[in-house]
């Protein structure tokens, strides 16, 4: 089996406080872009699984990866023996910037294991076990191009993909944010929520059918739009600066995806996108990209339009 899982940016993203059980109720609209990983999984003649190769993108872990733990979900779930399997993933979405890459290759992997398999499981079951996973991997298993998700992540609303041309350009700085951290900062500053669109009012939009120039026309409303980003600018200053950076150097609004520290901005197309990108690599100041992986991206991938470096 191959698989393409594709990386998401949230276009908002509302973090109410605590509740009981101890999580954060979210309401976000995911949208999926055309940056991806791979994945192989086939039959192992080897005993057990485990056996699973990682290449591309540097600092991604063997032990604890979530296509293993997707192996192994879906083998609790079906309750019986089932033949070992081998998997190589290659990394092109990058890590640790709330692009989803661990969650979408885990949502491939439980697919791709019940394919080998060909074996099913009921949707309650399934639902169950993409939530053990993470909360971003009931989007990537039944969530479409772009969703509302609700709730821990199991509320799974798809809505209408914006019509015509999109481009999105990405930038992921050299910078570490644990998703932990920054939802613990949250709740230290006590924020109250972001001055920009809601949720409920792009998602509403977005039923009624958005083209990709009518969506880039909201990216001023949805540039504070996310819950977290005092947070995280508060954990990374640098961030702060970096975005400061590139509205200077582009004219246009940056966005941060999920809790960072993944920052961008969207265009009319994906060649507009690209065309920034390289303007971005010869004429930003040092501040704005210095070690960042820049991708411009349109909705469908599996490969960028133009990557740097």
């Amino acid at each position: 089996m191959h698989a393409s899982p594709r990386a998401k940016v949230n276009l908002t993203l509302a973090v109410a406080p605590r509740g009981p059980d101890g999580y954060h109720p979210l309401a976000s609209v995911f949208l999926r872009v055309g940056l991806a990983d791979e994945l192989i999984v086939a039959p192992s003649a080897g005993p057990g699984d485990g056996a699973l190769t990682v290449t591309g993108l540097p600092g991604c872990p063997v032990a604890g990866n979530l296509v293993l733990r997707a192996f192994l979900g879906v083998r609790r779930a079906l309750g019986h023996d089932l033949p070992p399997l081998v998997a190589h993933l290659e990394k092109r979405i990058p890590l640790g910037g709330g692009l989803g890459g661990g969650s979408s290759d885990g949502a491939a992997a439980i697919d791709s294991a019940l394919a080998v398999w060909g074996a099913g499981l009921a949707p309650a079951a399934l639902a169950q076990l993409e939530l053990e996973l993470g909360a971003d991997v009931p989007f990537f298993a039944r969530g479409g191009p772009v969703a509302l998700i609700a709730g821990r992540g199991e509320q799974v609303e798809r809505l209408l993909p914006p019509s015509g041309d999109l481009g999105v350009l990405l930038v992921t700085p050299p910078i570490a944010l644990s998703t932990a951290e920054v939802f613990a900062r949250f709740d230290d500053l006590g924020a109250s929520g972001a001055s920009g669109a809601s949720s409920d009012d792009l998602a509403q939009a977005l039923r009624g059918g958005l083209s990709g120039d009518e969506l880039v026309a909201w990216a001023a409303r949805l540039r504070d739009a996310n819950d977290l980003w005092p947070a995280a600018a508060s954990l990374a200053p640098a961030l702060a600066t970096m975005r400061q950076s590139l509205e200077a150097s582009t004219g246009q609004p940056w966005l941060l995806s999920g809790s960072g520290s993944t920052l961008f901005a969207l265009y009319p197309s994906a060649a507009a996108a690209a065309e920034s990108g390289r303007l971005l690599e010869l004429s930003a100041p040092s501040e704005a990209i210095e070690g960042a992986i820049i991708n411009a991206v349109d909705l469908i991938g599996p490969d960028p339009i133009w990557r740097f470096p």
